[in-house]
């Protein structure tokens, strides 16, 4: 690909912010060399690894690899028998230390479950254990070496400390005495190449003999090794020199031990360096708030909500771009400063970055074409006097292009032959159009040549866009319509900054008829389409609204046929109870029978016993009939129905009006909230009669005190902060009126504090009958400083 469009399109700049996200020198070399792919399949790979950090990101928060160096020339000194040095070294244990938290970091936390396309790189990682360990056992920083390195370096070093010591006690006789006061320049002792020296007058260096090593740079000081302390000097020299040998046999040792892992360390190095890369573009993504597009081999280009990634997100207008399906051709025309300019470089840009296997800043199910060739010829300045030298140029470019281009190439000119006479500069915009539509080439051009606009609207495969400019606010709102030409708004414009009126008309005046024709339609256009716009908005919310209507309805059903079932549920119950009283009654008569019939009793004493059981039944079965009569609160069924009379059906225990009358069946519809449904009058009660009975007006007025009662009762009460004395009361009156109101569970908030308040409030609800159970709250209903209660 033309390394020329980098430039044009700021590919440049979106490299130079990815880099910014990169954590090691090896990371942002790889960010500084991506360049967009040409390849389906490298592609993919790369979104799917940029979606893949995105993802692990989000999850597990940042991955850093700070510190990493590139290992090769270490490792090929090794290679021919060389020793690394402490610097080396550390390096070496920095990679293995960051090589092993990038396989912690990767670790999946299942073993089940499905891996992603970046679980292969982690699981590659191979922190070699126990060297990076040893390493800085051994080397502190880069210029000290650990006493524990080896036995020998340390009892070397304790030498060393014990001749130091013993050379600072000579000198400092000599300090200390009344000589060296007159004799020193200083009360100290210091050293120089190495060796313990005096700072002495020059004047009386004979009265301490020995070896200047160095003199001041006022030559008044001579720095002396006295004679007394010449072979302990020389000692601890000869020591020194023992440890230097040392140091070499440590670091030769950890440099074989280095060498044996020569190939794995530099392979978790480039492992590494990817992953740095490859977490950039996760980070980069995040930043931009990116998505993966999707892309295709048939030069489609689909852009949803699409944004400039330099520009500022609170302020940059999203654009939806569409090429490469009905139309391969897209002419956009508007006003100076309205965001032509933009468009095109947002087309670009996106292409350049999703080839390079960066996210976009755009909307999901974006769409993007894997093209061969991006050229672009965008020109900065934008003066309305542009010189011939800038049209040379441009045309430059195009022939440039022109030689270049294959039908897989993408083509973006902005204000294409602009800077030539108008009529010429048009024609010959419309020639190159025409030849790239003839070539099936992706284009996109900006332009303000009306002809280019008749060419787009005349021609099949040329698409018209337009910039959308406020004539009221004398402003653009960057906004991209497909399908309508945009105007320049130049008498607009002039009369709202206050252009006398006549000049404005005489403008018109020299306006050629078809040219205001043409400006006209483009109105009418702009009209259709801010009409058209606004009516699929308001279709929009009309089908959000069916949507919530089909929910509500679909609720409303599911409540209606739960509390069928339950109400099914309920009167199974009560006849399998009664049909298990029978059966006890029943069972027992034959034990009584076949006792009678074992034991040759009396006909006197079965009578007797028969009599018994026959009462037995008859009082369950007067159970039966009570419960059943209770159950239907003694309704009678309506005599004459009106359409709109408001009912009881008793089944569901639900109320609704009539919705037709009874057929001679005696089956009819009724109408409960937002349904209908079939019922029989034996099934109703007529809740709106003359003359109600009493049991229907004690139901009435139940039924108004629980609505009532429902409407300010509230789901919880808050006791945190009183008395046992005072919670229990509120307490108390709380529950009463949950309970009327037919609440069917409730929320007691006491708090934790020390437990007293809960245990109170526990004991009181073991006394109350119309309390079905209790629990602690669970996580995310308050825990333990919450009881959940149930009534019966």
């Amino acid at each position: 690909m033309n390394h020329k469009v980098y430039h044009t399109l700021e590919y440049d700049k979106i490299i130079q912010r990815l880099t910014e996200y990169a954590t090691s020198d090896g990371g942002r070399e790889m960010c500084q060399r991506l360049k967009p792919m040409t390849d389906l399949g490298r592609i993919r790979r790369g979104q799917t690894e940029t979606a893949d950090a995105f993802a692990r990101l989000l999850k597990s928060g940042k991955l850093t690899f700070s510190g990493l160096k590139n290992p090769k020339a270490s490792m090929k000194r090794l290679e021919i028998g060389g020793v690394l040095n402490t610097a080396e070294l550390l390096a070496v244990s920095r990679l293995l230390r960051i090589a092993a938290k990038a396989k912690a970091y990767g670790k999946p936390e299942r073993e089940d479950l499905p891996t992603d396309s970046l679980q292969e790189l982690f699981d590659r990682l191979e922190p070699v254990p126990g060297l990076a360990e040893e390493i800085d056992r051994c080397i502190l920083a880069e210029d000290e070496i650990s006493d524990d390195a080896s036995p020998k370096l340390r009892q070397i070093r304790r030498t060393i400390n014990g001749m130091s010591e013993r050379i600072h006690s000579a000198l400092n006789r000599i300090v200390n005495s009344s000589a060296g006061r007159i004799y020193l320049q200083d009360p100290i002792v210091t050293m120089r190449s190495g060796r313990y020296c005096l700072p002495v007058k020059a004047e009386y260096k004979a009265q301490i003999p020995g070896m200047v090593h160095d003199q001041s740079s006022s030559g008044n000081t001579l720095f002396i090794e006295p004679v007394s302390v010449v072979k302990l000097n020389n000692e601890l020299r000869e020591t020194y020199l023992k440890e230097a040998e040392e140091i070499d046999v440590i670091l030769a040792r950890l440099s074989s031990d280095t060498a044996e892992y020569s190939a794995q360390i530099q392979e978790d190095f480039i492992t590494c360096r990817l992953l740095d890369f490859i977490f950039a573009k996760g980070r980069y993504a995040q930043a931009i708030n990116g998505m993966a597009p999707v892309f295709n081999t048939e030069g489609i280009i689909r852009i949803r909500r699409g944004r400039h990634p330099l520009l500022d997100p609170k302020k940059v207008v999203p654009i939806d771009v569409s090429l490469g399906e009905d139309y391969h051709v897209l002419v956009v025309t508007g006003p100076n400063t309205g965001g032509k300019t933009v468009s095109l470089k947002t087309v670009g840009l996106l292409t350049l970055m999703g080839q390079a296997g960066m996210h976009i800043p755009a909307a999901d199910r974006s769409q993007l074409a894997v093209f061969d060739e991006v050229f672009a010829d965008i020109g900065d300045e934008q003066s309305i006097e542009q010189s011939l030298s800038t049209f040379s140029s441009h045309i430059t470019n195009m022939v440039s292009i022109f030689r270049q281009m294959n039908p897989n190439s993408l083509v973006l000119f902005d204000e294409l032959c602009a800077g030539t006479d108008p009529n010429e500069g048009a024609a010959l915009a419309i020639s190159i159009l025409d030849d790239l539509r003839s070539r099936g080439i992706r284009t996109m051009a900006t332009t303000h040549y009306s002809e280019m606009k008749i060419y787009a609207l005349s021609t099949e495969g040329v698409e018209n866009a337009s910039c959308e400019f406020d004539v009221e606010t004398l402003s653009p709102t960057y906004r991209l319509v497909t399908g309508v030409p945009g105007k320049s708004n130049a008498f607009a414009i002039s009369q709202r900054l206050g252009l006398p009126e006549s000049l404005i008309d005489g403008a018109r005046q020299r306006l050629s008829q078809e040219a205001e024709s043409f400006e006209d339609v483009i109105a009418d256009l702009e009209q259709s389409r801010h009409t058209i716009e606004q009516e699929q908005q308001q279709i929009a919310r009309y089908k959000t609204e069916i949507e919530t209507m089909k929910e509500e309805l679909a609720e409303s059903r599911n409540k209606l046929e739960a509390r069928r079932d339950k109400l099914i549920a309920e009167a199974n119950e009560e006849a399998a109870q009664i049909l298990r009283e029978a059966k006890e009654v029943a069972d027992d008569t034959i034990r009584k029978f076949r006792k009678y019939g074992k034991n040759g009793l009396d006909a006197a004493a079965m009578e007797k016993d028969r009599e018994k059981v026959r009462k037995q039944l008859d009082k369950a079965n007067r159970n039966a009939v009570q419960k059943k009569k209770q159950k239907i609160e003694n309704h009678q069924v309506p005599k004459k129905l009106m359409i709109g009379d408001s009912v009881k059906v008793l089944s569901m225990n639900l109320k609704g009006t009539v919705h037709t009358l009874p057929n001679e069946k005696g089956d009819l519809m009724v109408q409960m909230g937002i349904l209908r449904y079939k019922v029989n009058i034996r099934d109703l009660v007529l809740i709106n009669e003359d003359a109600p009975s009493k049991a229907q007006s004690r139901g009435t007025t139940m039924g108004r005190m629980k609505m009532s009662k429902s409407s300010q009762v509230r789901p919880e009460i808050n006791l945190i902060g009183k008395k046992v004395d005072e919670a229990l009361s509120l307490l108390d009156k709380y529950l009463d009126d949950a309970y009327l109101a037919n609440m069917h569970n409730v929320r007691v908030v006491h708090g934790k504090g020390t437990g007293a308040l809960r245990k109170a409030v526990h004991q009181y609800l073991k006394t109350q009958k119309h309390v079905k159970s209790y629990h602690l709250g669970e996580y995310g209903e308050g825990d333990t400083g919450v009881t959940i209660v149930e009534f019966k």
